[in-house]
């Protein structure tokens, strides 16, 4: 096989592993995408902003420090718990439609995680700094590792084949730090599966939305959580991918 057939069959192999995360990573973002732009046009009957609506959920879950302020940008929506606040959007922050509401107390779930010490929620935090770096120094393993494992040299009495050596602890070593992006995708689920599962009781049972608005409020989290579902079966596949050719290499 060529250099250009080994190429497209590495890239089809790629596509091959990697096409049902981009199908799934697709949907989820056109579907969150337009639930939200749907919903951004619902004026609530109460006439509630993002920022009276996470101060609500505050309130409810008895945390008094928080502060909400606006930021730039188009679903920029954050809570950042090392300065203790929570950062709405320009189409949440002062609207007050139900998409609003909803993001906006999804964002204040995150602060009363943080006040209360919700365990998944401190392990993401601490699992930040070690995915930033396993990230990036696994991929370069990795690809130092393909590069050098099977490598031979020759000694004094016959060539030894280092098969089992430098280039296979190398690679073993990279993946192992670059399957801390799947950790931190994992630990991420209920993180924000248990946000949108306090914002929306809050918002239930202080009659913030009602009927159709709690339902497109509930539509829109529902549909925010689903990237991070994307996010999680792309990193696995991804995984699986490397580990496979890594196997692959070892067989020839």
């Amino acid at each position: 096989m060529g250099f250009l057939g080994g190429y497209f069959y590495g890239y089809y192999q790629y596509l091959l592993w990697m096409l049902p995360a981009i199908i799934i990573s697709l949907i989820a973002q056109v579907k969150v995408k337009s639930t939200y732009s749907k919903y951004s046009r619902v004026i609530n009957r109460l006439g509630i902003t993002g920022a009276e609506a996470a101060r609500r959920v505050l309130s409810a879950g008895g945390v008094t420090n928080v502060q909400i302020v606006p930021v730039g940008g188009k679903l920029t929506d954050h809570f950042d718990p090392r300065s203790n606040v929570i950062r709405l959007s320009e189409g949440v922050y002062d609207r007050a439609t139900v998409a609003a509401v909803g993001v906006a107390c999804h964002e204040a779930g995150h602060a009363l995680q943080h006040a209360e010490g919700y365990f998944p929620n401190k392990l993401r935090s601490v699992l930040v700094p070690i995915t930033n770096f396993g990230s990036r120094i696994g991929w370069i393993l990795i690809i130092i590792g393909f590069a050098f494992s099977g490598y031979s040299y020759y000694s004094y009495s016959s060539t030894v084949s280092t098969s089992y050596g430098i280039g296979d602890v190398i690679l073993v070593i990279g993946i192992i730090l670059y399957s801390t992006s799947l950790l931190f995708t994992l630990v991420t689920l209920p993180v924000e599966f248990n946000a949108s599962k306090r914002a929306l009781n809050i918002i239930k049972n202080t009659g913030m939305l009602q009927g159709e608005e709690y339902s497109g409020a509930k539509k829109t989290l529902t549909a925010a959580a689903m990237t991070y579902v994307a996010s999680a079966v792309t990193a696995l596949l991804q995984l699986l991918r490397i580990i496979t050719m890594a196997q692959n290499r070892r067989r020839r």
